[in-house]
């Protein structure tokens, strides 16, 4: 955030899944995870992938990665689908694609992965592999905020306060950067609170304790952003 005045762009980021089980012996891991891989196991699929992306007991290998993503995804992994989606938005072990991003993400988010319904949500907002569309951006990241995805949190705020995709509101702009701070730490917690108390100062007494309340409501399960 900069200039004190919210902006789409310096607040969004893009998310990337992470490997979804430990490794305590590296070597042996991989070895295990590539037998399973090779038999077809689709997680085994997957955390090879991972390995390959992040150069877990293996050296760091884009195209590998994506080779195994692609052999998890297109057997429904939708985690592999997500991070699919993300090496084509970056360029990584494949051409740069947005569309192709978009096809992964749109996948594994219209089944429920929130990363890839926040990624899929700054496709719309940035126009990028599908026409720039602030309402469809919205609807991705509120199913992603509304399952706790702290960069989709942010995002919504961000529509709020500018008015894109959803009609202005301060209360609950004021609502999910307090969420969203809550997970965060360091110089993004501190962005968020400035942002938040920014927004703050839009409100009155009133609307304050009913953000805050609405807040409250949502962490008990209670609220709603529909």
């Amino acid at each position: 955030m900069s200039g004190r005045h919210l902006s789409v762009i310096n607040v969004i980021a893009f998310c990337f899944c992470v490997f979804c089980s430990s490794i305590s012996a590296q070597q042996d891991s991989v070895d295990s995870v590539r037998v399973q891989a090779e038999r077809g196991d689709a997680i085994a699929q997957y955390n090879l992938g991972v390995m390959y992306a992040e150069g877990r007991g293996v050296p760091m290998d884009d195209t590998e990665a994506v080779r195994w993503y692609r052999l998890a995804a297109e057997q429904g992994d939708i985690v592999a689908q997500a991070n699919l989606g993300l090496m084509y938005t970056e360029g990584r072990g494949v051409p740069m694609d947005d569309t192709e991003a978009v096809r992964w993400y749109r996948l594994a988010a219209e089944q429920g992965d929130i990363v890839a319904q926040a990624n899929l949500g700054l496709m719309y907002t940035e126009g990028r592999g599908a026409p720039m569309d602030d309402a469809e951006a919205v609807r991705w990241y509120r199913l992603a905020a509304e399952q706790g995805d702290v960069v989709a949190q942010v995002n919504l705020a961000v529509m709020y306060v500018d008015g894109r995709g959803v009609s202005p509101d301060s209360v609950l702009a004021h609502m999910w950067l307090d969420l969203a701070m809550s997970q965060l730490t360091g110089e993004s917690m501190q962005q968020a609170r400035e942002a938040r108390d920014l927004v703050g100062l839009q409100l009155t007494v009133a609307q304050l304790e009913k953000a805050q309340r609405l807040a409250r409501e949502w962490e008990s399960g209670q609220f709603s952003d529909r």
